[in-house]
């Protein structure tokens, strides 16, 4: 397990507000473009309508229950417990579950106190358990299912802060987790900065064609601009600016 002292905390106040305002689709075109095909967490689900998250990844990895350690790393102080005793302001707890719908990786309890520690999000690629209490704590969550049964159908807490995979994609403790009401994308922490300015970059000019299409316009040339509308572009640009 690392220790969670070592683990990059990057988003500052100002990355915060700009990622909050940005679409996860936008934030994974710009990561695609970087050769990063798989950072969106396929098949989750939001579990309030119209949530949102930014933050930063903390982990915890499920494996596959097995009868004679079971007892060795579900007892004390194991990693569930941990990774709720253990989170921070600003938080996000990431689980790998191996995509396993029919058992549950997080209840109502654990979740709370992580958001009492000041978690503000959690995300599971297995199921959800007592989700009605969940959703009633009115934070956002992303889950594949929701299960009556405890972890322990299928599953083992085996550590805390190390690299996982969840719903495909490779997560590491500090990459920043942006969510919205699609679903959720992984940044890695060392390009977070870029990659909100291109995306803010990239939804102002969709703005842009957004407008243009809405006034019956074609797409060509708008979407994606062309150098022959950019002066166009750039006039509405500073008149929006002036406008703000």
């Amino acid at each position: 397990m690392t220790n969670p002292t070592d683990i990059p905390d990057v988003l500052t106040d100002e990355l915060r507000e700009i990622l909050a305002g940005l679409s996860t689709a936008t934030i994974t075109s710009q990561l695609q473009s970087r050769g990063m095909r798989s950072t969106f967490l396929s098949g989750l689900k939001p579990l309030l309508d119209g949530q949102s998250l930014v933050g930063r990844a903390r982990t915890l990895r499920y494996v596959p229950h097995r009868a004679d350690v079971a007892g060795e790393f579900g007892a004390g102080m194991n990693a569930q417990r941990r990774a709720s005793e253990t989170a921070e302001p600003g938080d996000v707890l990431v689980i790998e579950a191996r995509d396993v719908p029919d058992a549950g990786t997080v209840g109502d309890i654990y979740t709370l106190r992580a958001y009492q520690r000041g978690a503000v999000g959690v995300i599971t690629d297995g199921a959800l358990r007592d989700t009605p209490a969940i959703a009633a704590l009115g934070k956002p969550v992303y889950h594949r299912a929701s299960h009556g049964s405890t972890w322990s159908r299928h599953h083992m807490p085996f550590s805390n802060d190390e690299p996982i995979t969840c719903a495909g994609v490779f997560v590491m403790p500090g990459d920043i987790i942006v969510g919205d009401g699609e679903g959720a994308v992984v940044i890695p922490a060392a390009l977070v900065e870029e990659v909100a300015r291109d995306a803010a970059d990239q939804e102002h000019r969709e703005d842009f064609a957004i407008e243009r299409v809405a006034a019956g316009e074609s797409v060509v040339g708008v979407f994606p601009l062309t150098d022959d509308r950019r002066a166009e572009f750039e006039a509405w640009s500073a008149a929006k600016k002036q406008e703000g």
